[in-house]
C-alpha cells in the first residue's frame, strides 16, 4: 500500500471509529455509569481502536477482535503507565466496547464471545506479565 493510500485508509477508519466511540459513550450513559468511569472506558477503547489497531495496520473495529492478544503485548511494553490493575481495567473497557458493538450489529455474537472468552482466560496472565515486565529483572538479564 502506498503512503497516500495508507493515510487515506487511516483517516477513513478513524472517522468510523469516532462514530463507534460516540455510540459507546451513549451506551455507557444508558447503563448509568459515572462520568469519570465513562471517560475511562472511552479512553481505553480509543487507545485500542485508534492507537493500536490503526497504528500498526489499518485494521477496522470488526477485525480488531482478533488482535486482542497483540494489544496487551503492546500495552505492557509500550504504555509506560501500564500496571497489572490497568491491564485488567483496560481489558474490561475493551470487552464493554465490543459488547456495545455486538448489540449494534457491528460484530457478530460469535466474535464477541471469542473476545470475551479470551479476556476471561488471559487477563490474569497479562496482568502477571505486566508485573514481571515492570519489575524488570527477567527482561534485563543478558
Amino acid at each position: 500500500m502506498e503512503y497516500d493510500e495508507m493515510v487515506e485508509a487511516v483517516e477513513k477508519i478513524m472517522a468510523e471509529n469516532e462514530v463507534y466511540l460516540k455510540r459507546f459513550e451513549k451506551w455507557l450513559i444508558e447503563k448509568g455509569l459515572s462520568d469519570r468511569t465513562i471517560q475511562r472506558h472511552i479512553s481505553n477503547a480509543d487507545l485500542y481502536i485508534n492507537e493500536f489497531l490503526v497504528r500498526y495496520e489499518p485494521i477496522r473495529v470488526p477485525e480488531g477482535i482478533n488482535e486482542i492478544r497483540g494489544f496487551f503485548d503492546f500495552f505492557i511494553r509500550k504504555c509506560m503507565w501500564s500496571t497489572p490493575a490497568s491491564v485488567k481495567t483496560t481489558a474490561g473497557s475493551i470487552k464493554k466496547f465490543y459488547a456495545c458493538m455486538c448489540e449494534a450489529g457491528v460484530v457478530t455474537k460469535e466474535n464477541y464471545k471469542f473476545l470475551a472468552d479470551t479476556i476471561k482466560e488471559e487477563a490474569n496472565d497479562w496482568a502477571e506479565e505486566c508485573a514481571i515486565y515492570n519489575d524488570g529483572d527477567e527482561y534485563w538479564d543478558y
